[in-house]
């Protein structure tokens, strides 16, 4: 197999825009690497999908980024590294694969209580990767679950700070509070852009654990050891694709705290997605 080049992109895809978060902390991370970003809008949210829906739309989405010459995919969602990572892993055995890991072991670590909470999607539950986290770090730890039902459609439509926003969280956080809660797990890559709320909620005593900067140094580390850093001191460049609209997407990236990328609308043409307008 030929080594793809240096100055290749990194292929990072979410079911929307919460994959932006990881997507931030890669650029923090390695301001010099180049990006796609796809946001699978026209399927959002993929947390009440079945497994192989999610699973098919994953292996079309890692299609599409490696025709744009990506040398490196990240799955930046929760729910599709559950249905997804190890079956793209074994479909693409040439690829170099970074997926998401509830932060279990560093909650289990680090609780002073014993009572940790992890929000994230029913996929992310279910998923095989979840239980086996779970199994291997925390035994002797109380983990309490929520689903946050909405949330990811409230993210999605850039209301962070809307009164239905904190509805959804304060009737999942509060139970846990009650129970001596002191760490959170954001087992879902939107949840970070709402860490303030969240905060405002549980209080200083309560540790929030955001996923994405481990994320991104896992991805450097993999660069590192395949040789496939980016060497050129300059800024690279990012790229937006969305299966949904490309003015929705536009109109909700500032309210993320986000930079205004170049954005592209995709359509799903027999079960894969095309760039608009090309044939």
């Amino acid at each position: 197999m030929q080594l793809p080049s240096l100055t290749a992109p990194l292929g990072i895809f979410d079911s929307g825009v919460g994959g932006l978060s990881v997507l931030r902390a890669i650029r923090a991370q390695m301001p010099h690497e180049n990006l796609l970003y796809f946001a699978d809008q026209g399927h959002v949210p993929y947390g009440s999908r079945s497994l192989e829906e999610v699973r098919h739309f994953s292996e079309a989405i890692t299609h599409f980024l490696l025709g744009q010459g990506a040398k490196l995919i990240v799955v930046a969602c929760n729910t599709a590294s559950a249905a997804a990572l190890h079956y793209l892993r074994k479909t693409f055995p040439d690829i170099p694969f970074i997926g998401m890991e509830p932060a279990i072991k560093p909650a289990a670590e680090h609780t002073n209580s014993g009572v940790v909470g992890v929000l994230a999607t029913p996929a992310t539950f279910q998923g095989k990767l979840y239980a086996s986290v779970v199994e291997r770090f925390a035994k002797d730890v109380d983990v309490l679950q929520d689903t946050c039902q909405g949330l990811v459609e409230e993210i999605e439509r850039g209301a962070l700070e809307a009164d239905s926003t904190r509805k959804i969280l304060v009737a999942a956080l509060r139970p846990m509070l009650d129970k001596g809660l002191d760490t959170v797990v954001l087992g879902c890559t939107h949840y970070p852009f709402v860490i303030p709320l969240i905060e405002e909620i549980v209080g200083e005593s309560v540790r929030v654990i955001d996923p994405a900067p481990a994320v991104a140094r896992q991805v450097e580390r993999r660069l590192d050891a395949l040789n496939l850093r980016q060497r050129e001191e300059i800024q690279g460049e990012v790229q937006i694709f969305t299966s949904g609209e490309k003015a929705a997407l536009e109109s909700i990236i500032p309210k993320l705290r986000e930079k205004i990328y170049l954005i592209q609308e995709v359509k799903w043409e027999s079960g894969k997605p095309e760039i608009k307008g090309v044939s």
